[in-house]
């Protein structure tokens, strides 16, 4: 069961992270640096996937997942990101629980798992 989410661009949710995060002081810079920590784009890569609008699915499939995103846990809408059971949803909830964490004023260290 393919969820609506994987072939949503991920241009389209892009900007909901960024208002979420401007809304709570942080900058399109931390983000960013939140967004290349957890899949290894450097500043071209990212851009390239918001100009193409590759699809959440394309995205984590070019993505070099940090050997550290197994230290990311707790809870995203209700569902602990660790146990979730298919990979690209999970990586889909890495990305939002670090987007919560920076929206809620965690240290950009702690939230990159310094």
């Amino acid at each position: 069961m393919s969820s609506r989410i994987f072939i949503m661009s991920f241009a389209s949710v892009y900007p909901l992270y960024l208002a979420k995060v401007e809304r709570k002081g942080r900058t399109k810079a931390e983000l960013d640096a939140v967004i290349e920590w957890l899949t290894g784009f450097d500043d071209g890569e990212l851009q390239r996937h918001l100009d193409a609008e590759t699809t959440f699915e394309e995205f984590f499939a070019d993505a070099r997942l940090t050997p550290h995103a197994s230290l990311i846990t707790g809870v995203v809408c209700g569902v602990r990101v660790e146990e979730i059971d298919d990979p690209l949803m999970q990586k889909i909830r890495y990305l939002d629980k670090l987007v919560d964490e920076l929206a809620k004023g965690k240290p950009l260290e702690k939230v990159l798992r310094a």
